[in-house]
């Protein structure tokens, strides 16, 4: 028997219309996935440079910049609250100097900028200085993290701010 031409036509629509529904489908999966996967890769990224962070406040807690030598890059900079610039080796000379009685960071917050992410937060510290002399630090920071070519997460800069109080 013959199918109607009208119905063979209605028949081809519908499956275009199924295939065009599916094909937007799709394509509308795809581009939600995508800000999903990246949302998903930043926090991953925030989470590991906070770990980073923990890690250069437990070296201050304890006293032992020799901790943090590899979280920090060959060509860090450092700009203190005073104007100051340091690089790594001048930056570490100042740590081992610097004695810490109390050390804490807090409101640390990370954002991640693909094989960048910048650290802020609040650090507070009792104790003494390079030279020796009583501190009681109230600053804001910001340290800015790359991602190395051995995937490895480091410090690039570092800058701290007095907090007026």
């Amino acid at each position: 028997p013959k199918i109607p031409t009208a119905l063979t036509q209605q028949n081809k629509k519908e499956n275009l219309m199924k295939r065009i529904s599916i094909w937007c489908l799709l394509a509308l999966l795809s581009l939600v996935s995508v800000p999903w996967a990246h949302a998903q890769k930043s926090k991953g990224t925030e989470q590991a440079v906070a770990e980073l962070e923990g890690q250069w406040l437990q070296s201050q807690k304890t006293n032992n910049p020799d901790s943090i030598v590899n979280l920090l890059a060959d060509k860090f900079v450092f700009t203190g609250a005073d104007g100051k610039v340091a690089n790594k080796t001048e930056s570490l000379a100042n740590a081992k100097a610097t004695k810490y009685d109390s050390v804490d960071y807090s409101d640390l917050k990370v954002v991640a900028f693909g094989n960048t992410a910048i650290a802020t937060g609040n650090f507070v510290a009792k104790g003494s200085d390079e030279a020796g002399k009583p501190m009681d630090l109230h600053e804001r920071f910001t340290d800015t993290w790359l991602k190395m070519p051995n995937k490895k997460w480091q410090c690039v800069a570092s800058h701290s701010s007095p907090v007026k109080m």
